[in-house]
């Protein structure tokens, strides 16, 4: 059960890179363009309630003001509004988390929490250059 929610967790993690304030509903389904957050991101995710992973780092890339999982062990789903604000839902297997927050250019920070509510936490993202 902890590798469901490690998953979870890596997805969480790419879900850190959202917040409902400032991302339009249909924000992900828009035609990509360049987003001043664009590039990649390394995220941890901290667990605060329930009984998932106590931490996980996860890479994360954006394009075009979308977040993608640089880790195919889960999926990743998202978008950055121009001010930074980011909602993310990740998923893996039949489970998934979905994060909000915002980022600047070189950190960012949010919540997260698991579909079904068993866990939830914080995230912290700091942008890479790899």
């Amino acid at each position: 059960m902890e590798n469901i929610f490690r998953s979870v967790l890596l997805a969480a993690a790419a879900a850190l890179l959202l917040a409902s304030a400032g991302v339009p509903s249909g924000a992900t389904a828009q035609v990509a363009r360049p987003s001043a957050f664009d590039g990649n991101w390394s995220v941890v995710i901290y667990t605060l309630r329930g009984d998932c992973t106590q931490s996980v780092r996860a890479a994360l890339r954006i394009a075009g003001g979308r977040v993608y999982a640089l880790d195919q062990s889960f999926q990743a789903y998202g978008a950055v509004g121009p001010s930074g604000a980011i909602r993310v839902t990740v998923a893996a297997g039949n489970q998934s988390a979905n994060g909000t927050g915002r980022l600047s250019q070189t950190t960012g920070r949010g919540l997260w929490r698991t579909a079904t509510g068993e866990c939830s936490g914080q995230w912290a993202a700091e942008r890479r250059n790899w």
